[in-house]
């Protein structure tokens, strides 16, 4: 029987993109949505990661593994902090949005752009970037490009508003960095209007998170 992943997601238009990497490259995998949509209005609420977001992200998880699925993939990219502990607690593999983009964006080249529609998943991705370069050993430049708004209007089901603001953020950037990481999910299906407007290569998570995952539970 092919795997069943749980996919865990703490914003609703993080589901489309997902679902649409799975379908595209690993179409057999069975999927399951928990979507906690309060999350992001708790870090809000809380100033950040707090104890308490932490402990409901890593109840996710074990209530995920519990319910037997083969695989966890988390879809935000806010809480790879939280997101690293929840890993610890269960026995069955499980991924952070973004962990296998950044090792894509660090074989891509030195000069790393992040760009984002919610303004705390640029630092949050800088962070993982920079790390996974000092485990390697390595010096990066990473570059920030905030699309303010995008978000929300994303939000309220405006895609075509929000892509242009994605390709815009991306533009700013782009003659600067030798590959651009889009930072969230909910941003994967604007990857082809970026790359269509710049000259070095677009990453998503979806893309790499699928491959990556397969590649796992295919071991």
């Amino acid at each position: 029987m092919p795997p069943r992943i749980a996919l865990i997601h703490a914003v609703a238009t993080a589901i489309p993109p997902i679902q649409h990497a799975f379908k595209e490259g690993w179409p057999e995998a069975r999927l399951s949505n928990l979507l906690d949509d309060d999350l992001m209005p708790a870090y809000t609420r809380e100033g950040g990661l707090t104890p308490h977001i932490t402990e409901r992200i890593c109840a996710l998880a074990l209530y995920a593994a519990r319910t037997g699925a083969d695989g966890i993939l988390f879809t935000c990219s806010v809480f790879p902090q939280a997101e690293d502990m929840a890993k610890q607690l269960v026995r069955v593999p499980l991924l952070k949005p973004d962990e296998a983009m950044i090792a894509a964006a660090l074989e891509a080249g030195v000069r790393i752009g992040v760009v984002a529609t919610n303004p705390p998943a640029a630092p949050a991705a800088t962070a993982q970037l920079q790390a996974g370069a000092t485990a390697r050993g390595r010096d990066i430049h990473v570059v920030e490009s905030v699309a303010d708004g995008a978000f929300a209007i994303g939000n309220a089901g405006d895609a075509a508003t929000h892509d242009r603001m994605v390709v815009e953020a991306a533009l700013r950037i782009a003659d600067t960095v030798d590959v651009i990481c889009l930072a969230q999910v909910s941003m994967a299906l604007a990857r082809t209007a970026v790359q269509a407007k710049v000259n070095v290569p677009v990453l998503t998570s979806p893309e790499t998170a699928v491959a990556r995952l397969k590649a796992l539970l295919s071991e």
